[in-house]
């Protein structure tokens, strides 16, 4: 039995608790965008008496300033947002991702891809599959610049989502086969997310409606890999006025830890919280501990994105 079925059964032993997570990238502090994350994945777990667990998803060093999975941690510190355990780095993970596709690719589900993203855009925004008869053993003797991508389906993928309703999506059609590792050997969000949900016991996902498009393909991984699937919950994305995506590539500004409480009832006010109980003054543990009170997720707009003004 290899670590990721045993992980399969303490899944099942322990599927009355749960374990939710907020899962950043460490390119840069916290901004208002990725506090809601952070808030909503917490409000969500401690309301159901549950784990708020914290996963740095490091597996991209070029894009990751020094310091920054600290800066994020002790944001989360001031603010009041204390998780559970230890932080798991996915940077020490990658033995278990190598694992994982050893196992697609024993299933003859991999296969090797040299196409350029300009070939690939010029046929189309959906791959096309032009590499899929490629061995990764066979290219691998001859060049080593490609990408591993998962062989997709024509089977629709379904999911309830606790806030966008019935989901579904056929992953063939939709984006075709996927990339599991790319060209500069480095793992894809995708296959390393699936892992580690497995491994830490994640049974509830709550996380921007920008990766609800991203869902059925993890959903997909999961049945191929033989995990469980986590209950998911897809809020609003925070876009500026111009309708652009709060992110830190965009420049989206820096949570100011001194304002902790303003930030987090402006947070749990965009999550759809009826803040006019609260008191806006109190310390940042007591507005999560009001706003542990009274979330619910189904006061959660459905909107794809809100736009305004985050500041405080």
């Amino acid at each position: 039995m290899t670590p990721i079925e045993k992980k399969t059964d303490l899944q099942c032993k322990d599927n009355l608790e749960y374990i939710g997570r907020f899962a950043p990238s460490p390119t840069g502090p916290l901004h208002f965008g990725s506090l809601v994350a952070a808030v909503a994945s917490y409000l969500d777990a401690k309301s159901n008496n549950g784990k708020w667990l914290v996963r740095i998803e490091d597996l991209d060093p070029p894009r990751e300033p020094s310091g920054a999975a600290d800066l994020i941690l002790c944001q989360l510190e001031a603010l009041g947002m204390h998780f559970d355990g230890e932080v798991l780095y996915q940077s020490t993970r990658l033995a278990a991702y190598e694992e994982a596709l050893a196992q697609l690719n024993g299933k003859g589900l991999c296969f090797a891809c040299n196409c350029t993203r300009g070939k690939i855009q010029s046929t189309g925004s959906v791959y096309d599959g032009h590499c899929r008869e490629q061995s990764i053993g066979l290219v691998n003797q001859t060049n080593n610049r490609f990408a591993i991508r998962l062989k997709t389906s024509e089977s629709n993928i379904s999911f309830e989502d606790k806030i966008q309703g019935m989901v579904q999506q056929n992953i063939q059609s939709a984006c075709g086969d996927f990339v599991i590792k790319r060209k500069d050997k480095l793992f894809a969000y995708q296959l390393a997310v699936v892992v580690d949900d497995a491994y830490q016991n994640i049974t509830h996902v709550v996380r921007g409606y920008d990766l609800l498009d991203s869902t059925p393909r993890q959903i997909y991984l999961q049945q191929k890999l033989g995990l469980p699937k986590p209950s998911y919950a897809h809020f609003p994305v925070a876009a500026d006025r111009s309708g652009e995506k709060l992110s830190k590539q965009h420049f989206a500004a820096s949570i100011d830890t001194n304002s902790a409480a303003e930030y987090l009832v402006l947070a749990m006010e965009f999550l759809g919280l009826d803040i006019s109980s609260a008191d806006k003054k109190a310390e940042p543990e007591n507005i999560l501990a009001w706003g542990v009170k009274h979330w619910d997720i189904q006061r959660v707009p459905k909107l794809a994105t809100i736009n305004g003004s985050w500041s405080v």
